[in-house]
């Protein structure tokens, strides 16, 4: 018997899919995937600002939406993409079926608006494949074990694909937008930044948990854990293989891969006295609250701690700062208006130079330092607020010469160059 053909799963974003001629050029990108012997599965994101817009339009009839309704009426705008896209692929003698993430088997916890996936039953999926259609799935959202519906949270239809495309066992996972690949800074900001053709699951999970917007950081999390290749495209692309590849981890030399930066962060410091509650209980409010945390620094035997937080999924930030003072006390401080810039790469930290040039750097462009924080993988800055584009610039400039490859250069304190 032969074997069947290899899956791809496809994930199209919301610009890709803004309006009907759009959708028709993704039709006949997906054909023509499927026309190499390729059974094929594609996970969509809602059209365009359809999610904001829903968003907003729950806000006009109450100022605070119950997160299960939200999640019901946000839950639309995917499921608006996927018929749409289905159709424009019937039209053109495809045969196709659009299922939602419950259909599709997407099993999730079940916090409203922030849900992990926590297994995939593609049974359906596996159904119609095998019938020679092309599936589509709404993406960024699935269904609780208490069968209600529920959203994943941002970048939720990546996490989709790279975790439709484990349970398929795929071929790979392609994440389809308007942007060609992934930067060694955003080509918005610094004008020579370059596309990578390869990066690391590390390297990358950095990047977006750094504020690279490319890829969310949780599906980057799941892609690594299943060791499942992904390229990062443009929807208007040929292949793959113009974009940028992500995969395992590779022997780097201590380059640095890129520059990002973010703004509207929030510092929160524990000092260890003076404070109604200790910071295990601070971290357990946090999370309740269902308050993302960036960086946490704990000091063992003690009360005193730090954390970053990055404030642009909190609206309601301003009542949630009453709560934790009322809960915590004037231990706990809370700076406002931060942001970050950071540099990424593999092995940057196997000595300090890149840390060294980089404070240099960032003291002279007129940074005011509040905290440093170091991975394996990523040296961060965290300043008080200023603009953090002509840093970003400086930095890139410093360790990503233009002509010195699509990866950047360590050993910048000598002058030294390497090169890859």
């Amino acid at each position: 018997m032969a074997p069947n053909p290899p899956v791809v799963v496809q994930k199209y974003g919301g610009t890709s899919l803004a309006s009907s001629s759009k959708i028709k050029a993704v039709a006949r990108r997906i054909i023509d995937t499927a026309k190499t012997g390729k059974r094929m599965v594609v996970v969509v994101s809602a059209m365009g600002d359809t999610t904001d817009n829903l968003f907003n339009l729950a806000r006009e009839i109450t100022p605070e939406p119950g997160p299960r309704e939200l999640d019901m009426l946000l839950s639309v705008g995917e499921r608006i993409s996927m018929t749409l896209l289905s159709m424009a692929l019937q039209e053109l003698s495809f045969q196709a079926i659009s299922f939602t993430g419950s259909q599709s088997g997407i099993i999730t916890s079940g916090s409203h608006s922030r849900a992990k996936i926590i297994e995939v039953r593609p049974v359906r999926v596996i159904q119609e494949l095998a019938r020679g259609k092309i599936v589509i799935i709404a993406g960024y959202q699935g269904v609780s074990k208490d069968k209600e519906i529920t959203t994943l949270g941002r970048g939720g239809s990546d996490t989709t694909a790279i975790a439709m495309a484990a349970a398929l066992k795929a071929e790979y996972c392609e994440i389809c937008s308007d942007i060609d690949g992934v930067y060694s800074a955003d080509p918005m900001v610094v004008e020579n930044a370059s596309k990578l053709d390869n990066i690391s699951y590390q390297e990358m999970q950095e990047l977006a948990v750094s504020g690279a917007k490319i890829l969310c950081d949780t599906a980057v999390e799941f892609a690594k854990s299943h060791l499942i290749t992904v390229y990062s495209t443009a929807s208007t692309s040929r292949c793959p293989s113009e974009g940028t590849k992500i995969s395992e981890h590779k022997n780097g030399n201590g380059r640095v891969t890129g520059v990002t930066y973010e703004y509207d962060l929030a510092y929160f410091v524990m000092h260890c006295q003076d404070t109604q509650g200790t910071f295990s209980l601070l971290l357990a409010f946090l999370d309740q609250e269902g308050v993302e945390v960036k960086q946490i620094n704990f000091q063992q035997n003690s009360n005193c701690g730090s954390i970053v937080i990055p404030l642009k999924n909190l609206p309601e930030f301003n009542s949630l700062e009453k709560r934790l003072q009322n809960e915590f006390g004037p231990g706990l401080k809370i700076i406002k208006g931060l942001g970050a810039v950071s540099l990424v790469g593999i092995g940057i930290n196997n000595t300090n130079q890149n840390l060294l040039q980089a404070f240099k750097l960032i003291e002279q462009g007129g940074g005011e330092i509040v905290s440093i924080s170091t991975s394996s993988f990523r040296i961060s800055f965290l300043l008080k607020y200023m603009p953090l584009e002509p840093l970003v610039n400086t930095l890139h400039k410093t360790f990503c010469r233009v002509g010195y490859s699509k990866r950047c250069i360590s050993n910048v304190a000598d002058g030294s160059v390497s090169q890859k």
